[in-house]
């Protein structure tokens, strides 16, 4: 019997994976909770000073703040991730996010210290972003690089139902603490899902320390130490000789990315401040819409293993296309029904066939040895490019349109379509071993 120090192919794979999907779930609880309460309550709380519709575009501009750290945590935890190991680096992320999202929780409003509290809202926010930067990238290949022959794209999707399972949980905790808070949510209420997710980072990191390193990159370490070969930085590595790769795993997050936040982060600020309906309902929906991403996402990563990555993605880019309308017009209904079905049918369908071969089929893209930079790099470039200030720019279109739709419905279907070319150009390289990979 093998000791816990050495475990099995199948436990290492496992363990993994359950490293992967666990530090998934507790960081993005942790986006998910800022970016539900920067659509509820922050423009009230932190610039109270400006207009109500303004200071509701700058408090889900706040939101936006962080992906503009994300690029530099991709650079860093890159790096750090192709060099000294994917385990550590990834306990590092963690470590930053939670700290930072502790710290939102006893965090003092405008009222109480000024200017200061927006300041020190952001300098927290961009410490989220830096942290979610290098944390994506490390997860998506610590379960893929451990995964079983023939099941990547199964194995890979775990970590992004960690997406939708932290929006369940986020989104779960901030409609609890309004229930038990009632008026009082906004003095103190909101408080609670960020210091809730102190607990849960206890959970992340005893999954995390308990996983092992990814035997692909041991396996590229001993290579390189046996050839005697220079060891050059990653970085510059990526950026002489992956430029195509990277351009496709750029441009082929359009589809999800600021999508992504459009039916989520923007629809629940559009049905309460534009359609004046109770917050509850855009909570719901975001929760029933993240339980069913939940249900397919293994289903659709599954099913990329059996006809190829590019294929399921582009299947799913043609239903964001196809439903971006329909989902949109139900939304304006203002109704609980219609609220609650366009949002599923988004995380449902196009969202989940896009976003679940993501993992598998970025860690293809890119040889073991600058595999974590790549992916980081690609994936969080897309997000300072698109996802970063999309609630904030489809608000601001709402309002230069006079409350119409139409403008976000159009640069959603662009979006997508940029997406769908840019994974034409992807192989399918599921046959081939991730160390095959030139």
């Amino acid at each position: 019997m093998k000791s816990p120090a050495t475990p099995t192919a199948q436990k290492r794979a496992v363990r993994s994976l359950q490293s992967g999907t666990i530090g998934a779930i507790v960081e993005w609880y942790e986006y998910t909770i800022y970016g539900t309460s920067a659509a509820l309550v922050f423009g009230t709380l932190f610039f109270p000073e400006l207009a109500p519709g303004v200071g509701q575009i700058v408090a889900l501009a706040s939101f936006g703040v962080g992906f503009l750290a994300r690029p530099l945590g991709a650079f860093v935890a890159g790096h750090l991730g192709d060099r000294i190991g994917r385990k550590s680096t990834l306990i590092l992320t963690f470590s930053i996010m939670t700290a930072a999202t502790a710290l939102i929780g006893f965090l003092p409003t405008y009222a109480q210290i000024g200017i200061a509290a927006p300041i020190l809202l952001t300098v927290l926010r961009l410490a989220q972003g830096f942290a979610v930067g290098g944390e994506w990238g490390g997860a998506a290949i610590i379960a893929v690089e451990n995964a079983p022959r023939g099941k990547r794209g199964f194995f890979g999707s775990w970590p992004q139902i960690g997406v939708s399972a932290g929006l369940l949980l986020g989104t779960a905790a901030v409609s609890f603490s309004a229930w038990i808070s009632g008026d009082a949510f906004e003095s103190w209420g909101w408080r609670l899902p960020f210091l809730l997710s102190i607990i849960l980072a206890g959970v992340g990191f005893y999954i995390r320390l308990r996983a092992s390193e990814s035997p692909a990159f041991l396996e590229e370490k001993a290579r390189q130490e046996a050839s005697q070969e220079e060891q050059k930085a990653p970085l510059a590595v990526l950026f002489r000789y992956h430029r195509k790769p990277l351009l496709i795993a750029i441009f082929g997050r359009f589809a999800e990315a600021g999508n992504y936040y459009l039916f989520t982060v923007f629809v629940l600020s559009y049905v309460t401040t534009n359609l004046g309906i109770d917050s509850n309902v855009g909570l719901t929906a975001s929760m029933i819409g993240a339980a069913l991403n939940i249900a397919v996402i293994p289903l659709y990563g599954a099913l990329s293993d059996r006809i190829g990555r590019p294929k399921t993605f582009l299947i799913g880019g043609a239903l964001i296309i196809l439903t971006t309308i329909p989902i949109f017009l139900l939304v304006q209904t203002g109704t609980v029904w219609g609220v609650v079905v366009g949002v599923s049918l988004f995380l449902g369908l196009g969202h989940g066939m896009v976003y679940a071969p993501m993992p598998a089929m970025y860690c293809e893209l890119f040889p073991t040895a600058v595999r974590y930079s790549g992916i980081s790099v690609g994936y969080q470039m897309a997000s300072i490019l698109l996802a970063s200030f999309t609630p904030a720019l489809a608000a601001a279109m709402v309002l230069w349109s006079g409350g119409s739709l139409w403008p976000v419905m159009a640069f959603a279907i662009v979006c997508t379509a940029i997406a769908m070319i840019a994974i034409r150009f992807a192989p399918d390289r599921r046959a081939l071993e991730l160390n095959e990979i030139p």
